[in-house]
């Protein structure tokens, strides 16, 4: 199912609940109900909840945003480090630049055309990944420098190795949903709360305030699939891209 099919659901569905609530909860009012009757204190506490939800919902949404930039920059330092390997390795001998450059090539491929979905399914990078990029290493540093120039490209290379390694590390950490169940059941529990206060205030049948409730469930409900689709850099809908990859490795498309 499309994550926009699942968001025009839950928006549609927190709509029908809270219309159907105030409808059913209206007839039952009695005749000599006065809507203008709500204490003071409960318009005071509607509005501090809906002000701590919003900042709650508003440092929720900017953690995970920075998680997901997080994961594009390690993709682009992975892919960029891949590169400088595949043109610093221009100096050794032909069988070995060749040999280097055709594993950085599958490295990228295989982390473009596998292991992306594989990060989507399973949140998590696979084994095939690190023993390419051991691959890679054992290309760099099995060579013994020949002259006074290759020595000078040796260093480096492998600090060029060590940075895809640590880049591959990064992405692995953000391919998991990083939001903790507690802090789900948090924004849950506040989304009810913060909609059920709606009634607290006596909301009456007129067109205005039903289309004002709907609209303020359907917000509601649109930032917590935000949160959510953000909380999976790798996973869902916008998500963080290989297209780092694609640039600087065009043969691999």
């Amino acid at each position: 199912m499309s994550d926009w099919l699942v968001l025009a659901i839950a928006m549609a569905a927190a709509c029908a609940v809270v219309l159907t609530i105030t409808l059913f909860s209206n007839r039952r009012l009695a005749p000599d109900d006065d809507p203008s009757d709500t204490p003071d204190v409960i318009e005071y506490m509607t509005m501090m909840v809906g002000v701590v939800y919003a900042i709650v919902l508003g440092l929720a949404i900017a953690g995970v945003w920075e998680g997901r930039g997080a994961a594009q920059g390690d993709v682009r330092q992975e892919a960029q480090a891949l590169h400088e390997i595949d043109r610093r390795v221009q100096v050794y001998p032909a069988e070995v630049r060749d040999r280097t450059r055709a594993d950085v090539e599958a490295y990228a491929s295989y982390v473009v055309h596998t292991e992306w979905s594989h990060m989507a399914e399973h949140g998590e990078l696979t084994a095939e990944s690190g023993q390419k990029l051991e691959k890679i290493r054992r290309d760099v540093t099995d060579y013994h420098p020949q002259n006074d120039f290759e020595t000078q490209a040796y260093q480096p290379l492998i600090d060029q190795v060590g940075a895809v390694d640590d880049a591959r590390t990064g992405r692995a950490e953000g391919a998991a949903a990083t939001m903790p169940g507690v802090v789900w059941f948090g924004l849950i529990v506040g989304a009810l709360v913060t909609v059920g206060m709606i009634f607290t205030l006596q909301i009456r049948r007129t067109w205005r305030e039903l289309l004002l409730a709907g609209l303020f469930s359907a917000l509601i409900a649109f930032l917590l699939f935000l949160i959510w689709d953000f909380d999976a850099p790798f996973g869902r809908g916008i998500s963080a891209t290989a297209a780092p990859f694609l640039d600087l490795f065009p043969g691999i498309g």
